[in-house]
């Protein structure tokens, strides 16, 4: 059989190709063709097929379109025999290819070629590579689905792999002399981007090779006048030094070469690269005892995918983990690190919007002032285009929800995004994102956080005391920092002393009142009746709380308390240990406990 998803999608059996069936059931096809050969999560079918709420439906729809593709790929099968092909999975669907079948896992395995070739000099077998690649490439990805189809994520990063290769592949036939051969996808390259300022400064480039030389300086004032009225920008230096070279007829043909000296010109020198190496890291996590497991996990996770969220509740120390494993893990990285502090949840300053995170980071990268578009999606397009075949990671931390970070992830295939949040961010889990929930540490590396910020000797000589502190504190390394710190700042002040103030205070923040504010940045953001619902479990009896004890105590039907449960498990304000059981963790509980007073006095007032 064959598969095709580099332009309409298609299935071939021998030479007679099958019919996908409606527009909804071509979608899951072409999903499961994107994913090449990994099982898709049932939440992204969902995102793809119904662009707005799903229907209540929807999972016994995905099932009978499923079903119809099995038989399709397979007619002979018995009735609810599972198949070869299209096999059910834990949490989605696969579709079992080879390489040889499917045109989009042909493309990697010929672009993959190509790079080896490339990285050990060898032009002309890079450019063979490349060319056989970009072959594959019929149109623009999944043509002829709905826009909303088309527009998600998982088929504008295969995009991306085709325009990434179209430049890649230029540059070899530039330095191999066979320019003529990677003009035709150069030309639908720039048609896909049609401001991609590196993809046009080679296709201006190719064209001069080809002897064309009136049509590259005609491409070259298309995208200048492009660029202006649709940026407000002039050409940066990649695409200027490209037309300098074309007015100065220094790009030679097949069996000619650049310069003066006529021997081809290096790419580095053909097409400067216009993204600095930006150095930003996110500030350094002071002291920051363990988590070496949770720092393996976060290394692993970036080996699989593009995105990975790191959540948990507020002061579990998020941020200062991924501080940590950037400042490792750098070197993996050398087009460059960025970082951003979002503010999604802090207290008496707002949230930084999208469009100016983009400029933030375009300056990181280099951009002027005078070159910066306006507005946020000129901006991501930028953003998008300097970012492609690079190798960047990009720290985003205390992100608020999706829909802040969408216009912020790369999409080149190289790139590595670490979010931090306090809410789950399940839309973008469900498009393929990896989570990283933390937990706060064991009793072991809260005691040692005590003891190094407390000061040498002070742990060890009570330790009874540093054990109720860290009990207290419920482990949570904010908590254990504010208490350390205060305790290195008075030297004199007995550990068992602060030990006693704790206790009793027990039940309240009255005695870590600089962490009210922290926690505060959680509900604020709550809808109402998730809100009310928080307040209210203060007064749960038991430590482990379920839809249906929650609806014995608000009143609340099982299903109305199990949803706003799950919310507030989504906003790491519960903890979920096993499905359907949640705890709160006890400075949470204090927090619920002061806010449900001060809703008591409201009401007597």
């Amino acid at each position: 059989m064959r598969f095709e998803v580099l332009g309409p999608v298609r299935v071939w059996r021998g030479e007679r190709e099958l019919d996908l069936g409606f527009p909804q059931q071509r979608a899951l096809f072409a999903l499961l063709l994107a994913h090449a050969g990994r099982a898709v999560p049932t939440g992204e079918i969902l995102d793809v097929l119904w662009a707005e709420r799903p229907p209540a439906s929807a999972p016994q729809v995905i099932r009978r379109y499923a079903g119809a593709l099995r038989r399709l790929l397979e007619p002979g099968l018995p009735p609810r025999a599972p198949g070869r092909r299209l096999l059910r999975r834990a949490d989605g669907y696969l579709l079992d290819a080879t390489t040889d079948e499917v045109d989009l896992l042909r493309f990697r395995e010929l672009t993959r070629q190509g790079r080896r070739a490339a990285a050990t000099g060898r032009a002309e077998a890079a450019s063979r590579h490349f060319g056989r690649a970009l072959g594959e490439w019929r149109g623009p990805v999944v043509m002829g689905l709905p826009e909303s189809v088309r527009a998600h994520v998982r088929f504008t990063a295969v995009q991306r792999e085709l325009l990434d290769t179209a430049g890649m592949a230029a540059d070899a036939a530039l330095l191999a002399g066979h320019a003529e051969q990677v003009l035709p996808a150069l030309r639908r390259a720039t048609a896909h981007e049609p401001l991609d300022e590196p993809l046009h400064a080679r296709l201006v480039l190719a064209l001069a090779a080809c002897g064309l030389q009136a049509e590259a300086l005609r491409a070259y004032d298309d995208i200048r006048r492009r660029l202006a009225a649709d940026l407000s920008v002039t050409p940066g230096p990649e695409l200027t030094a490209a037309h300098t070279r074309v007015l100065r007829q220094e790009v030679r043909g097949a069996g000619g070469g650049g310069g003066a000296a006529g021997a081809p010109a290096p790419v580095e020198s053909v097409l400067p690269g216009f993204l600095a190496p930006a150095a930003r890291l996110p500030p350094g996590p002071g002291v920051l005892v363990g988590r070496e497991a949770e720092t393996r996990r976060l290394s692993a996770l970036g080996r699989e995918a593009g995105v990975v969220v790191v959540g948990g509740m507020a002061g579990v120390g998020k941020s200062a983990l991924v501080a940590r494993w950037a400042q490792r893990a750098a070197a993996r990285f050398p087009d460059g690190r960025l970082y951003v502090e979002l503010g999604g949840f802090a207290v008496g300053r707002a949230t930084v919007e999208p469009v100016e995170a983009l400029r933030l980071m375009l300056a990181a990268l280099g951009v002027s002032a005078r070159r910066m578009p306006d507005g946020a999606a000129a901006r991501a397009g930028l953003y998008r285009t300097l970012l492609a075949g690079r190798r960047v990671l990009v720290v985003l931390d205390d992100a608020l929800d999706t829909e802040q970070l969408r216009p912020l992830l790369p999409a080149a295939p190289g790139c590595l995004t670490v979010v931090t949040s306090r809410n789950a961010l399940p839309g973008l889990v469900a498009e393929g994102a990896r989570p990283l929930r933390l937990e706060p540490p064991s009793a072991e590396d809260a005691l040692a956080l005590l003891t190094r910020r407390a000061g040498p000797g002070r742990a060890a000589a009570e330790p009874t005391a540093a054990d109720e502190i860290v009990a207290h504190c419920g482990r949570l390394p904010l908590a254990l920092a504010l208490v350390a710190d205060r305790a290195a700042a008075h030297p004199r002040l007995p550990l068992a002393a602060v030990a006693a103030e704790l206790r009793a205070r027990h039940g309240s923040l009255e005695a870590l009142p600089a962490l009210r504010p922290a926690l505060l940045g959680s509900c604020r953001r709550l809808p109402d009746d998730s809100a009310r619902l928080f307040r209210q479990l203060s007064r749960h009896p038991g430590a482990l709380i379920t839809p249906e004890t929650v609806a014995s105590l608000t009143g609340l039907p099982a299903r109305r308390s199990r949803l706003l449960l799950g919310h507030l498990a989504e906003s790491h304000l519960l903890a979920e240990p096993a499905p359907g059981r949640y705890t709160l963790h006890r400075l949470l509980r204090a927090l619920a406990t002061e806010l449900a007073e001060t809703d008591e006095r409201r009401t007597a007032d």
